[in-house]
């Protein structure tokens, strides 16, 4: 459902009433264990901001900050080490040959960083095809990684496509975050893997004295596989509070949104955007249905509001590039403009509500949020009813 945000700007929004009762089972248990085990594994902070709080009409904002994660500058350390680690122990259980593998990916960035990184400290190597949009420093970050760096000159699906026939060579497999018929084992492991990062919200939270945990959480969403890993969280709990859960994605990419919106998942025409990682226009074929039933809303949002994001956010001491920064701006643009009461209403905010926003990439991940844009002025002391996104 679309709703006008003034009256020259609609929304894109979607929002369904039924996702708090949705359920299904949890991720295992043995996940977090095996990241607690990792050389210089530590939780990521979960820092408060009261300024954002005040800002955006509640009663505490957290800022999950994934900046730095096993070393590398986004969550998807935590993916990509899980489901490596179960690829390579199936194939030795299953007698395969021994010798190195080559570990193919498709990549916006971050997930084919981590990949390269995990195959190189295991003695791998690692292949990764990286689409058209990623910026020079974050492809050469790879490389560094001493992957092999494949350029395509299309975009993000059409890199996923020739990884998964790269990936049909011998002793190559392919180790991709998004999932299709056919290939879901491997997608499905990266996002158990993502799961240590909501354990690690529930105590960080508690040590705060939030024992029942947020009331909403706020998701940038590329294929969907971290936002299934979120909901998988949250919606298998039997009982106790059951948080709205908001999915942000760029205006030129919103994959997730068009299909909730349709009711069945449909692929979209990706166009330009500095949010690189979700910059993907396709949902994971396992992502969907937690999407569609365990989502509450969905919104896109415009290349500017995630840049004000991101400079809102380093001048409070959150390092976060165009990604992470993204479910800020999405949080603002929903509470902002008209219709902000229902969409409070919906979403179930009332001034005493904690909210987390999952920041998942540092600025070092994607140098373009360095760019903060100097025509985008700073009007974070707003409040949310008095500033119309742009």
């Amino acid at each position: 459902m679309l709703e006008n945000l003034s009256s020259s700007r609609a929304l894109p929004w979607f929002v369904r009433p039924s996702a708090r009762t949705w359920r299904c089972d949890p991720a295992p248990a043995e996940v977090r264990g095996f990241h607690a085990a990792l050389p210089d594994h530590a939780p990521t902070p979960l820092t408060e901001l009261p300024q954002l709080a005040s800002e955006l009409g509640v009663g505490r904002v957290f800022v999950k900050d994934e900046s730095c994660r096993l070393g590398l500058p986004a969550f998807k350390a935590l993916g990509a080490s899980w489901a490596v680690h179960r690829t390579l122990a199936e194939r030795a259980a299953s007698g395969r040959a021994s010798g190195p593998v080559t570990l193919v990916t498709a990549t916006d960035g971050n997930h084919g960083r981590a990949v390269a990184r995990t195959a190189h400290l295991l003695g791998q190597h690692a292949h990764v095809f990286v689409p058209q949009g990623v910026h020079p420093q974050a492809v050469a970050a790879i490389a560094a990684e001493r992957a092999e760096v494949t350029e395509v000159e299309g975009a993000y699906d059409e890199a996923v496509r020739l990884a998964a026939r790269a990936a049909a060579a011998p002793d190559a497999v392919l180790v991709q975050d998004t999932a299709w018929p056919g290939y879901e084992q491997i997608p499905g492991w990266i996002v158990e893997g993502y799961s240590t990062l909501c354990a690690e919200i529930d105590e960080q939270l508690a040590a705060q004295g939030i024992v029942d945990g947020p009331d909403l959480v706020s998701i940038p969403v590329g294929v969907g596989s971290l936002a299934q890993a979120v909901i998988t969280h949250y919606r298998s709990r039997p009982s106790g509070r059951a948080p709205a859960l908001l999915s942000v994605e760029p205006e030129a990419a919103p994959c997730v949104l068009e299909s909730l919106i349709r009711g069945a998942p449909v692929g979209v025409t990706t166009g330009e955007t500095t949010m690189a990682g979700l910059n993907c226009g396709t949902p994971s074929s396992i992502a969907w249905p937690y999407l569609n039933g365990g989502l509450d809303a969905a919104v896109a949002i415009p290349d500017a509001d995630s840049a004000h994001a991101a400079a809102r956010l380093a001048a409070l001491g959150v390092s976060s590039g165009p990604c992470g920064a993204a479910t800020l701006a999405g949080l603002r643009a929903v509470l902002t403009g008209a219709g902000i009461g229902e969409r409070r209403t919906a979403l179930g905010l009332a001034a005493t509500s904690v909210v987390v926003l999952l920041s998942t990439e540092g600025t070092a991940a994607n140098p373009h949020s360095t760019t903060a844009s100097a025509n985008h002025p700073e009007t974070s002391h707003d409040k949310p009813e008095d500033h119309d996104q742009r």
